[in-house]
């Protein structure tokens, strides 16, 4: 199950307020679900879970488990090590599949104090799901590498969901399996194809939210070694990267989904004049764009 292509679902907001909207985040997973996927996750990074209460993501999380035909992991990811329990809890009450979690977010804490947060976790949650290890250090403390392997090499969680988007990292990592089994899935889509060449199990991506068939295809071309194939999609999928990161992140990925007939909401904040008229630039490059892409990408 821990393999493949698992799509970071976005998460659509309320215009006003921070409430979820329901019903267009279960649109949101019926269109995952019939594009070809291995698996969903649930209010990740890609999916701004920050913005939402605990009551909003267990209420996301029940109907978005009960809607899908995929698997679905869920981040549980929280500030405090009992936000991070009772959300696993709830998670396998759910039925969710599998299980994320980040370090404690916002403040920084010493690596010292990251490991005793897992190993807490793992002795109180008394869940039993595959939990993965979730490095995220563009938006919280880093998980160390050395920290990494320690808390692997004890057996108690099942892998890792790396967004380092270092190749040498992946490669030690991958290294360290020859004495303790574990999954590694791959957070930034950047180095996927890379990293899949040399042993990776699949990838958690926040672009397959909105562009599935285009990771489904690189995937396919990378497993049947149809190297022309895969060098045009990844050329493809490094086009898409190379616009979204000149937005606020998960902006662009947002307003291609709702390009693509799916509801979003507002943003979480206000766009300035500028970046609005960027976006006007993307809209019009993307409605060109995706058809050849999605013919590519089936072809």
């Amino acid at each position: 199950m821990l393999q493949g292509v698992h799509a970071a679902l976005v998460t659509p907001r309320r215009d006003s307020g921070s409430e979820i909207d329901v019903s267009a985040a279960l649109e949101l997973v019926d269109f995952a679900c019939r594009s070809g996927l291995d698996g969903i996750v649930l209010l990740g990074t890609t999916g701004e879970f920050i913005h939402f209460d605990l009551a909003e993501r267990i209420k996301l999380m029940r109907l978005a488990i009960k809607r899908s035909t995929l698997p679905v992991t869920v981040n549980i990811s929280h500030s405090s090590l009992g936000g991070a329990v009772a959300l696993a809890r709830e998670a396998a009450a759910s039925g969710a599949a599998a299980l994320l979690l980040m370090p404690p977010y916002f403040f920084r804490y010493e690596q010292a104090e990251i490991e005793e947060f897992y190993l807490r976790f793992a002795a109180e949650a008394g869940v039993p799901l595959p939990v993965l290890l979730y490095n995220m250090p563009a938006v919280t403390t880093p998980l160390e590498l050395d920290t990494l392997l320690r808390l692997l090499a004890t057996g108690r969680f099942a892998g890792v969901k790396d967004s380092s988007g270092r190749m040498d990292e992946f490669r030690r990592m991958k290294a360290a399996r020859a004495q303790t089994p574990f999954v590694i899935l791959i957070g930034d889509d950047r180095i996927y194809t890379e990293a899949r060449m040399e042993g990776a199990d699949g990838l958690i991506s926040g672009v397959a939210s909105t562009l599935p068939e285009l990771l489904v295809g690189l995937a396919n071309a990378i497993l049947s070694n149809a190297t022309q194939k895969r060098d045009r999609l990844e050329a493809r999928l490094h086009e898409f990267i190379a616009w979204s990161v000149r937005f606020p992140f998960p902006l662009a990925l947002k307003e291609a989904a709702s390009l693509r007939g799916l509801k979003m909401g507002a943003p979480a904040c206000p766009l300035a004049p500028a970046t609005v008229a960027r976006l006007e630039q993307f809209r019009e490059w993307f409605q060109g764009w995706l058809p050849v892409v999605l013919e590519e990408a089936r072809g």
